[in-house]
This record gives structure tokens, C-alpha cells and sequence, in this order.
């Protein structure tokens, strides 16, 4: 890897039902496995990609609308949801991003989502390997 800007450091024990731990503490988070009786409270890997991803597009949403000189509030959230693998009896993810631009039209709103999808470093790195649907809404 050349021109690294920085990197970050987080680390996992016990799996789907352990705890994440960053190398700084800000996040130190209990892992629950959807779904089960536990009575444990905690996040599980798909709603922190969900954090990652929503927040990196975003960025990049805002830095696509500054570069055309579009001044534009937004709010990105991304549905992150675990996936039954029929091809190989596992599991996989997909991602149902969606986006609210204000101060463009609709058509404009749309093309500003495109050009983050194309510039985000989330959806680089996921491309070609999950489902990712986009909806832009001009509010």
C-alpha cells in the first residue's frame, strides 16, 4: 500500500456475540447477535459498517456538491442487512443507501449520489462484491 494518509485500528474477540474495541477506546462496543434471547444490549458488524458507510458517503456527497458549486444539506443513511448466500449456504451483505439533498432538483439530487457513489471509498472498496442500491431524494 503507497501513500497511506492513516489508518485505523480496531479489534474484535469473541465474534458476533464479543465486543469491538477501537485502539483509542472512543469505540468500545458490545457485539449482540440480532435476533437471539439474549438480554445483552450491544451493535452487531452490520449496523457499524452501516456507520462507516453512511457517514464516508456522505462525505463524499458533500465534497461532489462543493467541487460543482452546489450548496446542499444531506442526510445519508445506510440499511446494511445480512443476507442468506444461496451459492454457497453462507451469508453475505447488501446495502440500500439512502439520500436526502437539499437544495438541488431531483434530477440534480441523482447525479450528485452517483458521483459520491463513484468517489466514496466505501463504495470502492464494495463494488463488484455486494448489492448496493441507491436513492436519491431531493427534499
Amino acid at each position: 500500500m503507497s501513500n497511506v494518509m492513516f489508518t485505523s485500528h480496531a479489534t474484535a474477540k469473541g465474534g458476533r456475540e464479543g465486543q469491538v474495541r477501537s485502539d483509542d477506546g472512543v469505540i468500545d462496543v458490545n457485539l449482540v447477535m440480532p435476533g437471539s434471547d439474549s438480554n445483552e444490549e450491544g451493535s452487531n458488524p452490520e449496523q457499524l459498517f452501516a456507520a462507516g458507510y453512511s457517514a464516508c458517503f456522505d462525505g463524499a456527497l458533500n465534497l461532489m456538491a462543493s467541487k460543482q458549486k452546489k450548496d446542499i444539506e444531506s442526510e445519508t443513511t445506510a440499511d446494511v442487512s445480512l443476507i442468506k448466500d444461496e451459492s454457497d449456504d453462507g451469508f453475505k451483505i447488501g446495502v440500500i443507501l439512502n439520500v436526502s439533498v437539499k437544495g438541488v432538483s431531483q434530477e440534480e439530487a441523482e447525479k450528485l449520489v452517483e458521483d459520491a457513489h463513484d468517489f466514496c471509498p466505501y463504495s470502492k472498496a464494495t463494488r463488484g462484491n455486494i448489492d448496493v442500491e441507491l436513492n436519491a431524494k431531493a427534499v
